[in-house]
C-alpha cells in the first residue's frame, strides 16, 4: 500500500437486527458481503481501505483477516452507532490520503461504479461527492482529505456525517451515474433478496 490518493473506509460494524444475521457474512457472488467488497475495491481505483469491525469481530477476522491492502480496525464501541465507525474508520486512514470514500458493507458496489465516482470526485472541484442516478442520491459519497478533521468530530447526535455534507453547500458536489445500484441497501432480509435479484447488474456499466 502506498499512501495518498483515495483511501476507502468499509464499515462492517453493525449489529445487523433487522437482518438477523451479521449482514457482511452473508453470502453475495460466491464469497461473502464483506468479501466481495473488499475484492472489488482491490479491482477499483481506491489505494488502500480501511474496514471497520466491531459486532461478531473475531467472525470476521476469520474471513478477511491479513488481506492484502486493508488495515482492519475494531470498534469495541459499535453499539453508539455508525457515526463512532466512521470516526475508527477515518482515523485509521493515511494522514495524507488526499481523499477519501466511506461505504456501508450491506451497499454492496461494483468495482466499475466505485471508479465512476471516484473519477468524477476526482474530475471534479468538489469538497464532497455525492453520486446521483435519476434525481436520487446514493452511495458511496467521497470527501475530500482537508475535511479529515471534521469527520472525526461527527457524533451520532449529529446525525453522523450529515453534520460535514450539511455544513456548506456549496462544497458539496452531486455527480451523475449510470447505475441506479448507488441505492443498493440491504438491511431486511426482503431487501437482501431484492439484491440478490439484481446480481446481473453487477458484472456492467449502465445498469438501470
Amino acid at each position: 500500500m502506498r499512501p495518498g490518493g483515495v483511501w476507502a473506509v468499509l464499515l462492517a460494524a453493525g449489529l445487523s437486527t433487522r437482518m438477523g444475521h451479521p449482514k457482511a457474512l452473508l453470502p453475495w457472488m460466491g464469497s461473502s458481503l464483506v468479501e466481495y467488497q473488499l475484492e472489488q475495491m482491490a479491482e477499483s481505483r481506491v489505494e488502500g481501505v480501511v474496514l471497520v469491525v466491531g459486532h461478531e469481530a473475531e467472525a470476521m477476522m476469520g474471513r478477511v483477516g491479513g488481506r492484502s491492502g486493508v488495515t482492519v480496525v475494531e470498534n469495541r464501541g459499535y453499539e453508539r452507532g455508525r457515526a463512532s465507525s466512521v470516526v475508527a474508520g477515518v482515523g485509521r486512514a493515511p494522514a495524507d490520503a488526499e481523499d477519501i470514500l466511506i461505504l456501508n458493507v450491506d451497499q454492496p458496489r461494483p468495482a466499475w461504479l466505485i471508479d465512476e465516482v471516484v473519477d468524477a470526485h476526482l474530475g471534479s472541484e468538489a469538497k464532497i461527492t455525492i453520486p446521483v442516478h435519476e434525481g436520487r442520491r446514493g452511495h458511496p459519497s467521497v470527501f475530500d482529505g482537508s475535511l479529515r478533521d471534521e469527520m472525526l468530530g461527527i457524533t451520532e447526535e449529529g446525525l453522523g456525517l450529515k453534520q460535514v455534507v450539511r455544513k456548506d453547500g456549496g462544497r458539496v458536489g452531486n455527480v451523475e451515474v449510470s447505475s441506479s445500484l448507488i441505492y443498493l441497501d440491504m438491511n431486511t432480509p426482503e431487501e437482501y433478496l431484492e439484491g440478490l435479484g439484481r446480481a446481473g447488474e453487477f458484472g456492467g456499466r449502465g445498469s438501470a
